[in-house]
């Protein structure tokens, strides 16, 4: 029987480092999902600002495997000029500029299809969508927000010893075990992050 899950993790933290480095650092994607302890890997794929994230968990019978995850990244910025300067053309921003008066970054994560089977049963392989954004905002010279949401929808076989449970308590077990187990990796991710900074702390 298939077995469709979804899974939520979210949270807001404040890093006690200067705008532009945090959101530098942050939307290095490759190595934040390092953090994660169930990352196995993220490639960059032929596509331009699509990954290939490619997560490694285990089931309830110890067996491994794998969720991949095809996710569009894309970017974008909110520069507030102080008064003295004008420009009505945002082409017209100079580097400098737009270092300076940044104020706001967003990172956002979209499913990026493929147009080919990617889950395997017999391999353990199974193929997930993700959803989700990362909005930096610079909250002083040496303070930036941080809010993480990210969604994450999979679909898998279900072992034949839950088969005998109605489908929606599993539907339950499952969303709530999946949403329970992402809030700790993103809580152990953004921790993890804390060695590279002075200090982050949970809001």
């Amino acid at each position: 029987m298939e077995m469709h899950a979804t899974g939520v993790s979210k949270g807001e933290w404040i890093f006690f480092a200067e705008f532009n480095r945090t959101a530098t650092y942050l939307s290095d994607l490759k190595k934040i999902l390092g953090f994660n302890p169930f990352c196995h890997s993220v490639e960059l794929t032929d596509t331009e600002n699509v990954y290939k994230w490619n997560f490694r968990v285990t089931d309830p019978q110890n067996n491994p495997f794998d969720i991949v995850f095809f996710v569009e990244q894309s970017e974008e910025l909110q520069v507030e000029l102080p008064d003295h300067i004008e420009c009505a053309d945002p082409d017209d921003l100079t580097d400098e500029m737009i270092k300076s008066y940044t104020v706001r970054k967003k990172v956002r994560w979209k499913h990026h299809p493929v147009g080919r089977k990617i889950s395997d049963p017999t391999k353990y392989l199974f193929e997930g969508k993700v959803s989700g954004d990362m909005d930096i905002h610079r909250e002083g010279d040496n303070k930036t927000k941080v809010h993480f949401e990210l969604r994450v929808d999979v679909r898998f076989l279900l072992y034949p010893a839950f088969r005998i449970v109605p489908k929606k308590i599993v539907r339950t077990m499952v969303n709530g075990g999946m949403t329970f187990i992402m809030q700790t990796a993103t809580n152990s991710m953004f921790h993890s992050m804390s060695k590279d900074f002075c200090k982050i702390h949970k809001i």
